[in-house]
């Protein structure tokens, strides 16, 4: 089902295989996703695993697009390049994985269905998300658009520290600015 075009924040993370080359892959794959453009990509974090403590770490980022897919539409979607890259889906759903795609945002405000939850019910309680998010956020792009204004302010406000965060040092197979 088309609809008009809108903007949508997606958090992304791998904790298993070549993290950077999967993480890549997904961003590619998203962007030829019909009528879908990626705007902006965070700067990647290195983050210690939340939940379930025994597995490697993760390597996370936000990113930025512009779709003309509802959020149901979008996450079944996503559900396909996350099995395409290799997701397994276990009863441990804080467990490692090849890729793991979040929809946090959507410019339309809330989404509220059987399978999405917009925004995220669980962003603002995560470093992982909150810091890529924050940064994301400063983008030109995202930055002048209204829709983002009180998101931006509201990142800004959270208590969220960087323990068990670290900036991504390793190589990115994706450009920053798409």
């Amino acid at each position: 089902m088309k609809g008009s075009p809108h903007q949508v924040i997606l958090g992304l993370g791998s904790n298993l295989g070549d993290r950077a080359d999967i993480l890549g892959q997904a961003i590619g794959l998203l962007g030829k996703l019909p009528e879908t453009r990626i705007l902006a990509i965070s700067e990647a974090v290195d983050s210690d695993p939340v939940g379930y403590a025994d597995q490697p770490k993760f390597l996370n980022l936000c990113l930025a697009i512009t779709c003309d897919l509802n959020p149901d539409e979008l996450l079944a979607e996503t559900l396909k390049i996350e099995h395409q890259l290799g997701r397994e889906r276990t009863a441990n759903r804080n467990g490692p994985r090849t890729l793991d795609i979040d929809l946090l945002f959507y410019e339309g405000g809330a989404w509220d269905s059987p399978t999405v939850t917009l925004p995220h019910p669980r962003w603002s309680s995560r470093g992982f998300v909150v810091i890529p998010l924050g940064n994301l956020l400063q983008d030109p792009v995202l930055a002048k658009h209204p829709a983002w204004t009180s998101l931006a302010a509201e990142v800004r406000s959270l208590p969220v520290g960087g323990q068990g965060l670290r900036a991504w040092q390793g190589p990115t197979p994706w450009s920053k600015t798409p």
